[in-house]
């Protein structure tokens, strides 16, 4: 019989599973994407009952006297080494419609208007007294002006210290606390908010005839005692009228198409009759050597120009909104497991950039010409004399070389923007923390 062989059972080799590929990186989102989602968060925060018209015009007439005043005033090195202020509407008359452009005060104060009215109803319905309100308000105003004082008080020593020419003193202080002007007298016009709301309408016809009645009187009369004290009142009464009109505007008795049209027909029509045939300087901003300057203080031309602002300010509205990307009602939120988007739309790129000029409106105001300024006197320092920058504004090529430097003094805006912003923004945020204290 023959041996019988068993085969030693065999044991399967157990399987390899393969190694699991190590999950990726997730890809970082690129320049584009974050600038996208920054935008969507922006319009996302935005109210839906926000105006974004408001702040377009608000925007528009902060950038409009930053321009004009890097177009139109010219600091120039004289003979005498000390520099002296000087504006190319001395020498080139066809630039007088740019001032129709870039002085937009007038709409300032009719937003402002809008805006303080409001402001102040929210607070008397939140149960917050005048003197907690009228501090908030400002607040806003005073602390970017005070680092603002702060800065050119150091300058000034430094100036003094160094020997610098009584000219080029008095030019550089001139020019850069010029914006403070401004603020006092809204400051002072805020502070009668409550008084203005009761009767905006009449007290924008008062204020109008005050501004008149100067020059009316001299007209039919001629020069008497006291016209001149008169006349410096219109600092306040000029922008008067255009605050109570924004009053007028908050609440609801501006919402006809008529009265923005009456507005802006009326107050462009009487303009051109005051420049035609009364005298008045067709330039809306002051030029130097001229007898007579439309803001200094406000005349009735400056008057109507503001009318007509205003007007136009109203019928533009309805196509800002849309420009801004406004909803014509609250969107719903997306329903869940719909993805987020992730690109922003052109309008909600455009509300974006208004939104973040207004975070800081009163920083770029006040510095702008600071950055002007600062970029002269280093340009100079180092030993250059600059066209467009040192050089007299007496001709067309000054504003082709004046154009070129615009970026630079947007740069160093910039800087300044960057190291003042946080004092304004800490202003508004303390403001919006009292008042839910106030609540």
């Amino acid at each position: 019989m023959a041996d019988l062989q068993v085969r030693p059972a065999t044991v399967p080799a157990p399987r390899r599973t393969p190694p699991r590929p190590a999950p990726a990186e997730p890809a970082r989102p690129s320049v584009r994407d974050r600038l996208h989602r920054a935008v969507l968060r922006i319009d996302a925060a935005t109210p839906p009952s926000r105006d974004r018209a408001v702040d377009v015009l608000r925007a528009y007439s902060i950038l409009g006297v930053v321009l004009g005043h890097w177009l139109v005033s010219a600091v120039v090195l004289r003979a005498g080494g000390h520099l002296a202020g000087d504006s190319p509407l001395r020498h080139v008359p066809a630039l007088t419609p740019l001032t129709w452009v870039l002085q937009p005060l007038a709409l300032f104060f009719f937003v402002g208007g809008r805006v303080g009215s409001q402001s102040y109803a929210s607070a008397v319905a939140a149960g917050t007294g005048y003197r907690a309100w009228l501090a908030r308000r400002l607040r806003q105003l005073l602390r970017p002006a005070l680092a603002l004082l702060a800065v050119w008080t150091l300058v000034l020593i430094g100036l003094a210290t160094a020997g610098a020419a009584y000219e080029t003193v008095r030019t550089l202080v001139q020019l850069a606390l010029s914006p403070l002007w401004f603020l006092c007298v809204y400051a002072v016009i805020t502070a009668a908010t409550p008084l203005i709301r009761r009767c905006p309408g009449r007290l924008a016809l008062a204020a109008g005839a005050l501004v008149a009645a100067p020059d009316l009187t001299r007209a039919l009369v001629g020069d008497v005692a006291g016209l001149d004290t008169l006349r410096s009142l219109n600092v306040l009464a000029g922008w008067l009228v255009p605050y109570a009109l924004g009053t007028l505007w908050a609440a609801g008795r501006l919402a006809r198409r008529g009265y923005a049209v009456a507005l802006l027909i009326g107050g462009a029509s009487t303009l051109a009759a005051l420049v035609l045939w009364c005298g008045y300087p067709a330039s809306m901003v002051g030029v130097p050597g001229s007898a007579v300057s439309n803001l200094s203080p406000p005349t009735p031309a400056a008057v109507c120009f503001g009318l007509a602002q205003c007007g136009l300010g109203l019928l533009l509205c309805a196509a800002l909104r849309r420009l801004t990307g406004q909803p014509e009602r609250p969107t719903p939120p997306p329903a869940p497991g719909a993805g987020a988007p992730v690109r922003a739309t052109a309008g909600q790129l455009r509300w974006a950039a208004v939104a973040l000029l207004n975070l800081s409106a009163m920083t770029v105001f006040l510095w702008h010409q600071t950055s002007m300024l600062a970029t002269t006197v280093v340009a100079l320092g180092l030993g250059g004399y600059w066209p467009g920058l040192h050089t007299a504004p007496d001709g067309p090529l000054w504003v082709l070389f004046r154009l070129a430097w615009l970026p630079v003094f947007a740069g160093v805006l910039a800087l300044c923007w960057l190291s003042f912003r946080d004092l304004e923004r800490s202003a508004r945020r303390r403001s919006r923390e009292h008042a839910v204290h106030v609540r």
